[in-house]
């Protein structure tokens, strides 16, 4: 016999006895709702139903630029000239020993950065000859000089960094946006990942909805065949017969929904309704015929190395102006233990250009101020070089304590840089922002109180900051 049939012909004393734990349940969910405590309730069958923040936000989307295997600071952001007096040199054991190194020791030799660095705009901020076209946005980023985390190796500091614990198993900052904003996008998913180069060491995890109902999940698109599994019609299959067959399992799935109240089937219903409209929707996306040659041009479209990110820049813009409201890119790798000249000015290469572009577009179409864009990486590199033969080219080692990351539109300041790190960029000297005191800027100007856009498994509140964070005020316009 069915489970719900049994339970409609208990005795009226069990089943009050049965239920009491359910109701309370409930009053508490509708005081926690009260109180702010999560995302607004909905008994609508749309998991991705637009709802209200905490309060007014500045950005109504975002754009996260994941760069996987971190990237070097100081060779790109972060100039360090001191490094030319230590350079072959080991550091004193008392600048050393509380360092967390994956590879090196810490008596490794130091070794300057052979970039040449220059100001940019009024701001006077300063970029590497590797990112020309980075450093002409240079009035429109907010630069952190002094990102720390506590993870040391790759699949656990992206984890940190995406879901805020280095755990599998928690929803992303993608997925805690959906939940908690839905999406104004009809045709498309609320959340997007779109991906170059080498895919990220966590893999899926970075994008996963964890203990969230899955239609807050990221959606992969594809670069070769179709961008989404399945969303083309097998041979024999009519939009017609599509249609009707859809019509069907919904009506099923609706009847269930009602008896059973479970988000998890109207998350299932709304996924069946929208993957029928990104039959039609995507399609256009990819089409960008409609867009000016100079637009093209800007970011590279067509142009190797770089046409295959810089196509992921443009389809994230075109994403954002059709209501999506989490984009996430990744490139990758920038692993470079060894010959960091090459391989860095290799990614340079790709990701410059098009990322600028990305900036600039979105400003001059005026979607900058609501459009929030991160970019990020999971730590930084060491000063010190890493060699395993002396006739290779040296590298650098993951660097936990002192790394760079910039942001820009979307209620960030504009033109501006927080923190500074000493002179051979090992410690941060003043102004110091953990992962979670991003993760919490970034809900600010998303509208929400970090603290307070909980979601209730297994007994107790999770939240993206776990147990920290602090909104960081000098990043804010």
């Amino acid at each position: 016999m069915n489970p719900l049939d049994c339970q409609r012909i208990l005795a009226r004393r069990r089943f009050l006895s049965n239920c009491s734990g359910g109701l309370g349940a409930a009053a508490l969910a509708h005081l926690l709702g009260v109180e702010g405590r999560t995302a607004v309730e909905t008994t609508e069958t749309n998991p991705m139903a637009v709802r209200q923040p905490h309060f007014a936000p500045k950005a109504k989307n975002a754009i996260l630029i994941y760069q996987s295997g971190a990237p070097s600071q100081l060779d790109m952001f972060d100039p360090k000239p001191g490094l030319e007096k230590w350079a072959g040199q080991a550091l004193p054991e008392s600048l050393t020993k509380d360092l967390k190194l994956a590879f090196i020791k810490p008596n490794a030799k130091i070794m300057p950065s052979a970039r040449t660095f220059r100001r940019y705009g009024q701001s006077g901020m300063e970029f590497s000859d590797w990112i020309p076209n980075l450093g002409s946005c240079a009035d429109d980023i907010c630069m952190i000089r002094t990102m720390h985390t506590e993870a040391f190796n790759h699949d656990p500091g992206a984890l940190l960094l995406s879901t805020g614990v280095t755990q599998f198993g928690r929803p992303s900052i993608g997925s805690w946006v959906a939940y908690g904003l839905g999406s104004e996008s009809k045709d498309l998913p609320g959340f997007v990942v779109l991906g170059s180069g080498l895919g990220p060491s966590a893999g899926s995890n970075i994008w996963s909805n964890g203990f969230l109902p899955s239609a807050y999940q990221g959606t992969r698109f594809r670069s070769v065949g179709d961008p989404i599994l399945y969303v083309s019609n097998p041979d024999g299959i009519t939009a017609e017969l599509q249609r009707a067959r859809l019509d069907t399992i919904g009506e099923l799935n609706e009847m269930r929904f009602e008896k059973t109240g479970d988000m998890e089937i109207a998350a299932r219903i709304s996924s069946y309704e929208l993957a029928f409209r990104m039959q039609i929707a995507v399609p256009r996306l990819l089409d960008f015929a409609g867009e000016p040659k100079h637009i093209l041009d800007s970011y590279g479209i067509g142009q190797e190395p770089k046409h295959a990110y810089a196509t992921n820049c443009l389809l994230a813009r075109r994403m954002i102006e059709q209501g999506v409201r989490f984009v996430m890119l990744t490139h990758g790798d920038w692993d470079d233990h060894k010959e960091l000249d090459k391989n860095h000015t290799k990614n340079c290469s790709i990701i410059d250009q098009p990322t600028a572009a990305l900036v600039k577009d979105l400003k001059q179409r005026g979607m900058l101020d609501s459009t929030l864009v991160i970019w990020a990486s999971e730590f930084g590199r060491t000063p010190m070089a890493q060699m395993d033969r002396q006739d290779e080219d040296p590298g650098r080692d993951h660097h936990p304590d002192c790394f760079s990351m910039w942001l820009a539109g979307g209620g960030m300041a504009a033109g501006r840089v927080v923190g500074k790190t000493d002179e051979i960029g090992l410690k941060p000297v003043r102004d110091r922002v953990h992962v979670h005191d991003l993760q919490a800027t970034l809900l600010h100007c998303l509208g929400f109180d970090h603290e307070r856009l909980t979601y209730r498994h297994q007994g107790r509140d999770f939240r993206l900051t776990d147990v920290g964070g602090q909104v960081v005020q000098q990043l804010l316009a």
